[in-house]
């Protein structure tokens, strides 16, 4: 099969194109076809060496985002989803059987946690294969580039706002970095739980578009101190909530943008894993911070039907041949987009 992959880590360029052997569903896994798959942030860290899921072995295929077409099940696999059903799925593999596993919250597997894409041979690839249990059948009304864009960022912001956030009707939440998939679905999933959002971002067109998607006021953290603006516009109250993935000083920052009582809900840090907090502010006003790492299967099975009907909507920036995969990194990397790059597979 056609796929795009690396054999050592580095900048875009180590991405190559070439053929690599279509993979072989085992036991329990199933083998898909696939037409399109979506970059994150997660790709580009993994290839650079940032971060190492893979342990150094190569050649190494990214991608935990796709829309396809179920083709083939595994020796003794059965499944609820036919054989030519157009398919995504869910992207993270737990172990299934350690204590967090088997208490429900397979998201914090202590075991074997591995992500599509990242630990496992992912999308980047005319087929990849999968348990055939993370399937998610789709709607006729969901493309394959919506599909491409929903599971990672829509997961993600849901299990931070609905599940561990736990945003209510009538409370205010700031959104961080709203050109982001995660922060753009972040928007959608509070306008459509009743919250007032504000969103922030570094250039007046992505704050733009926040507006398009339903962020009722916008700030460029570039052009002002963003704990203060927020302090200035909620007239010293502060937001109930704030939703942040950047890390490095913004985790600070969004501590200090809190009510008394506020919360922030952190799932990531892609500036840097190290921030600096003033814990004052912590403990006088009884804050908060709540840990979010990706999401469950019921997570992503809870939203199809808001995305079949357009309740939610995956924003897809740009469209890449799977050739072009290091041209995609390079595009992602330069924070030009607002949406989801994807890269287009051809067979």
């Amino acid at each position: 099969m056609k796929a795009a992959y690396y054999q050592e880590y580095g900048e875009p360029d180590v991405l190559k194109y070439g053929e690599l052997p279509t993979p072989v569903p085992g036991r329990g896994e199933a083998l898909v076809k696939v037409n399109m798959v979506g970059l994150n942030g997660y790709d580009l860290m993994a290839r650079s060496g940032r971060y190492k899921p893979n342990k150094g072995k190569f050649p190494h295929v990214l991608g935990g985002d796709f829309g396809g077409e179920l083709v083939a099940l595994g020796p003794e696999t059965t499944s609820d989803i036919a054989i030519g059903t157009r398919v995504t799925s869910w992207w993270v593999v737990p172990c299934g059987t350690c204590e967090q596993c088997m208490g429900g919250f397979p998201n914090r597997c202590s075991r074997n946690y591995r992500y599509l894409g990242a630990h496992l041979p992912g999308a980047y690839a005319q087929y990849v294969k999968l348990p055939a249990h993370h399937l998610i059948a789709l709607p006729d009304s969901v493309t394959d580039e919506q599909a491409a864009s929903f599971a990672n960022a829509f997961g993600t912001a849901w299990h931070m706002v609905v599940v561990r956030g736990q945003v209510r009707p009538g409370e205010t939440v700031l959104v961080n970095s709203a050109s982001s998939g995660v922060s753009m679905a972040a928007i959608q999933i509070c306008k459509n739980l009743g919250a007032y959002v504000y969103a922030s971002s570094s250039a007046q067109w992505k704050l733009d578009k926040a507006i398009e998607l339903g962020a009722d006021e916008v700030l460029n953290y570039n052009e002002v101190d963003f704990p203060e603006e927020i302090m200035k516009r909620t007239k010293k109250r502060g937001v109930d909530v704030v939703i942040e993935h950047v890390g490095g000083d913004f985790l600070g920052k969004s501590i200090r943008c809190l009510t008394r009582g506020g919360r922030v809900v952190t799932v990531g840090g892609t500036r840097s894993y190290k921030c600096e907090i003033d814990v004052n502010y912590v403990f006088h006003k009884e804050l908060q911070l709540v840990g979010s790492n990706s999401a469950t299967k019921l997570d992503l099975d809870a939203m199809i039907p808001m995305l079949a009907s357009g309740k939610l909507r995956s924003i897809v920036d740009k469209v890449f041949p799977l050739s072009e995969a290091a041209e995609a990194h390079r595009y992602l990397e330069s924070a030009k987009q607002f949406g989801k790059v994807l890269l287009r597979i051809e067979h």
